[in-house]
């Protein structure tokens, strides 16, 4: 096996370490524009979550019918109550 340059391997080591530092910067941008878009996707969801919610109500409101707390009341008295 022949000997190696000190000066050769020193370089092949600094081309490596920047290639993984370059590979890491790139995997943590790429996580954090995940972790964003994710973030953004829960809150508009949370928006139409509550803005359905307000619509049930008020068509509920509109029918005329009860609060929700006391339908599951009647649901748990059973069909022979």
């Amino acid at each position: 096996m022949a000997e190696t340059d000190p000066k050769s391997v020193q370089d092949l080591t600094n081309v490596v370490q920047t290639l993984l530092q370059q590979m890491q910067d790139k995997f943590q941008t790429m996580s954090d524009q995940i972790i964003g878009r994710n973030i953004l996707t829960i809150s508009n969801m949370s928006t139409r979550i509550d803005d359905l919610e307000k619509n049930i109500t008020d068509l509920m409101t509109q029918a005329g019918v009860e609060e929700i707390e006391a339908a599951p009341e009647k649901a748990k008295e059973g069909p022979g109550s």
